[in-house]
């Protein structure tokens, strides 16, 4: 049976921090999810975990503005939440590598060192990966090559203004890499949605520069096409301006093979009329605006985690929300209605919710798995008691 608490710190100090709420965790447990604040030393912050958990794996990353627990939202400059999972019945194995010049690579070595971590040369039955922005769906095919493809969640680290000073947590805190946590013998039900409406308004993407660049729309600058359907203009969605502009209008692109829709962040409006957008696109298909009201994204939790625990089919012991950073710059100072979203609906379960800049996860819904990332998403897991 599946025994799980979770701790947190608002303390100034990066290894205190990360002692105090490993140790309101518990002093035991299979894996500890690790959620920090980007003004932290993430290297003194996993130590102070260490200190307090010395035998438990770590998967974390760093979390924009805070993070949510039973206790509320934690937010601030510093904080720091963990939720620590105990089940002898579960086997955890967690890798982690950094990035050496070659993505794919170092999700397969860090799928390795998770197989060997775990003593085990079987598939898991189900895997959480957390990465830095930028190269997501390459680490994802490393893994996959070792282990194919099998159910998977997770999101990307994130900081608070969008410069990059983010942090992976494993064993160690790195800059630039992957951790992986493999899972064997725990049940889990899963939402992976958008929670966004289609407007109708659509175009196909005519011209990708690389993989994240919107060039063009309908043989027309993406950025004049995206300000004509939100009712703006290019001049006012330049830089990091669209990425506001576009929280409650961003793109989606329909998986071809069922009905499940991959949100697509556009990040900033460049001087040529293209965009960058916060994951990998494909030219030549379609892309729709999307849209909700604020009032939509705080309603969209709790009927997310209801359809996790529906998903689950039995008693929920524990619940692991990726929740998308940009969600909750939107949401801005109503966070503590996401919080009652939460509490109404986990059943007094423990649990915790990590803001992302970028959320993993899987359809099945056509009888195999696609696993994919997205932006703007809500990715949560509930785990069987």
């Amino acid at each position: 049976m599946l025994s799980s608490k979770v701790g947190w710190s608002k303390a100034a100090d990066a290894f205190s921090a990360g002692k105090e709420a490993a140790a309101k965790a518990g002093c035991s447990g299979n894996v500890a999810f690790v959620f920090g604040s980007p003004a932290y030393d993430s290297s003194k912050l996993i130590a102070g975990v260490k200190e307090a958990l010395p035998k438990v794996p770590v998967v974390g990353c760093t979390s924009f503005t805070g993070v949510i627990t039973p206790d509320g939202f934690i937010g601030g400059d510093t904080y720091c939440g963990i939720m620590l999972l105990d089940d002898p019945d579960m086997t955890v194995g967690t890798g982690s590598a950094e990035f050496k010049g070659c993505a794919v690579e170092a999700g397969a070595a860090a799928a390795k060192a998770a197989l060997e971590a775990a003593a085990r040369t079987d598939m898991p039955d189900w895997f959480y990966m957390v990465a830095p922005p930028g190269k997501e769906e390459y680490y994802l095919q490393g893994i996959q090559s070792v282990v194919g493809r099998r159910p998977f969640f997770g999101g990307s680290a994130a900081d608070n203004d969008v410069s990059g000073k983010w942090f992976v947590y494993g064993e160690e805190a790195m800059a630039d890499g992957v951790t992986v946590a493999f899972f064997w013998n725990k049940p889990f039900g899963k939402c992976y949605t958008g929670a966004y409406r289609k407007s109708g308004k659509r175009g196909i993407m005519t011209k990708v520069e690389g993989n994240r660049q919107l060039a063009e729309i309908d043989g027309k600058p993406a950025l004049d096409v995206i300000a004509s359907w939100i009712g703006s203009t290019p001049a006012e969605l330049q830089g990091l301006n669209l990425l506001g502009a576009t929280i409650h209008h961003p793109l989606g692109q329909q998986d071809i093979a069922s009905d499940h829709v991959w949100i697509r962040h556009p990040m900033a409006g460049n001087p040529d009329g293209s965009v960058n957008v916060g994951n990998k696109l494909i030219e030549g298909t379609c892309v729709e605006m999307m849209e909700a009201t604020t009032d939509e994204l705080i309603s969209s939790v709790g009927d997310a985690v209801n359809a996790a625990k529906e998903s689950l089919g039995s008693e929920m012991g524990a619940l692991l929300a990726v929740h998308c950073g940009g969600r909750r710059g939107g949401i801005g100072d109503r966070i503590e209605e996401v919080t009652e979203q939460f509490k109404k609906t986990a059943d007094g379960a423990p649990f915790i919710a990590v803001f992302t800049f970028g959320e993993y996860g899987c359809d099945n819904k056509m009888g195999y798995t696609a696993n994919g990332c997205g932006g703007l998403m809500l990715s949560f897991m509930a785990l069987k008691k």
